[in-house]
């Protein structure tokens, strides 16, 4: 059986990532989400092992300590967010390919892991102002986590020369077909 793929989406606070990737889910035959674990609350509507794993902060540690994640940041403060391994590869010694919806810095962090294997797509937004206006939309941010948001987004459109490709979402419809598009390319080149 052939080791499955990697497609990593990354996108500063509002770029339109989870959308997208909830899309290709849909569309994309052989594609499994990785569920990252984090330590940030559990917002309405989310099931913990199918959206996150919401763990302590101290078990988050620990299993830092113990190596068990290819990536991992603390990503707002106290909040943080990783990738277990062993979730990784069992999926890709299935044969599956392994989509994520992930930060900026752990997006490269899984590029640089597995390389060849893996594509980074970078989501570029419109501008800084329009996810300023679609995080305020989420009503899930105070006035004080919304700014360190959009400051955080700001430093990240700097990444986007790394990414391996990006798409542009200004037109969620135009950007979910030139997501497929990105994906269905990397996946049908041996």
């Amino acid at each position: 059986m052939q080791k499955g793929k990697l497609i990593i989406f990354a996108a500063p606070s509002g770029a339109g990532k989870t959308t997208l990737v909830k899309h290709l889910l849909k569309n994309i035959n052989n594609l499994v989400f990785s569920v990252s674990a984090t330590t940030r609350p559990r917002r309405a509507k989310e099931v913990d092992g199918k959206d996150y794993y919401f763990i302590s902060l101290d078990e988050f540690k620990e299993r830092i300590k113990n190596g068990d994640f290819v990536e991992w940041q603390e990503v707002y403060d106290g909040n943080y967010y990783g990738t277990l391994t062993s979730e990784v590869d069992h999926l890709l010694d299935m044969g599956k390919n392994v989509i994520f919806d992930v930060d900026v810095q752990g997006a490269l962090n899984l590029k640089n892991h597995y390389q060849e294997q893996a594509l980074a797509v970078f989501v570029e937004p419109p501008s800084v102002e329009v996810l300023r206006a679609r995080l305020y939309r989420r009503r899930t941010e105070t006035p004080e986590s919304l700014e360190r948001r959009v400051q955080k987004a700001a430093s990240e459109l700097n990444y986007q020369p790394l990414f391996d490709t990006s798409v542009y979402n200004n037109d969620l419809e135009t950007a979910k077909t030139d997501a497929e598009s990105v994906v269905l390319d990397f996946l049908a080149n041996e």
